[in-house]
């Protein structure tokens, strides 16, 4: 699938390399997937994908699973897991979440975005897109960050980082908008779906690392998570750096619960979309 060159999600997470970010976060993507009670024969899609946190786990249940991200970093690094892992039921592709252009109707019986499509620049057209690639009977499944969630690690991070960057361009529509409520039933409702085939609860995610703590962890944000790479090399034009620094080191400490390395819930929204 060719990623459409006008999304501008594409820049952002081919500047890092995610794989170092999804490295702790896999037992908790194994653990959802777990959650999903998986049958085959079962054909699904897993969107904005990254390396395959969840693809990997899904396949290993057994689904024929197709992980689709924007980024080329990361559908080579996970087609590498895939080949390494000898799962012969993964394949990634490259391609755009509100545009799957070269994906059928109708042909997923699963759709999972776990902290992927959120991030896609049109939210109305990942719904309808993740709607219409759903067989009637199957099911949508999405992770999102909830805006200003004390208790979401990742929803802070961005809260802070985005103070010390500039403001968005006109038009911009936030990524957190995904974990409110009414915008979930909204953008479903305009792709067909009627509210009370929606359903949402909020759910845990870690952030686990035996040998890293909390300092370490913020510089490998700061290397490697495009929004917080933007947010650093923002915050060095202004003479921010230590006081971004600082505050993302603040919050990472407070939220830590390991006392040898990190171990840092991170609430997220569940959403089921049952086709």
């Amino acid at each position: 699938m060719q990623a459409s060159i006008a999304n501008p999600n594409k820049a952002l997470w081919e500047k890092g390399d995610f794989t170092a970010i999804a490295a702790m976060m896999r037992e908790s993507g194994e653990a959802l997937v777990q959650s999903l009670g998986v049958k085959p024969p079962l054909r699904a899609l897993d969107l904005g994908c990254g390396d395959g946190t969840t693809a990997v786990p899904l396949a290993q249940s057994g689904a024929d699973v197709t992980g689709v991200d924007i980024a080329r970093n990361l559908v080579e690094a996970g087609n590498g897991r895939a080949e390494e892992l000898g799962l012969r039921n993964l394949h990634f592709e490259e391609g755009d979440a509100c545009n799957l252009i070269r994906v059928g109707d109708a042909a997923f019986d699963l759709t999972l975005s776990v902290f992927g499509a959120m991030f896609a620049p049109k939210p109305f057209d990942v719904a309808k897109e993740m709607v219409r690639v759903t067989k009637p009977g199957g099911r949508i499944v999405m992770g999102n960050w909830i805006p200003n969630d004390p208790t979401s690690f990742v929803s802070q991070l961005l809260k802070i980082s985005s103070a010390f960057t500039p403001p968005p361009p006109e038009g911009f529509i936030s990524p957190m908008t995904w974990g409110v409520e009414a915008s979930i039933v909204e953008r479903f409702g305009q792709a067909g779906i009627a509210a009370e085939k929606i359903s949402m609860v909020k759910d845990t995610f870690l952030f686990t690392s035996p040998d890293r703590g909390p300092e370490q962890l913020i510089d490998l944000f700061r290397q490697f998570y495009g929004p917080t790479m933007n947010a650093f090399e923002a915050a060095e034009k202004n003479g921010k750096v230590e006081e971004l620094r600082a505050q993302l080191i603040v919050l990472a400490k407070s939220q830590n619960t390991s006392g040898t390395g990190v171990s840092i819930p991170a609430t997220f929204m569940r959403v089921r979309v049952d086709v």
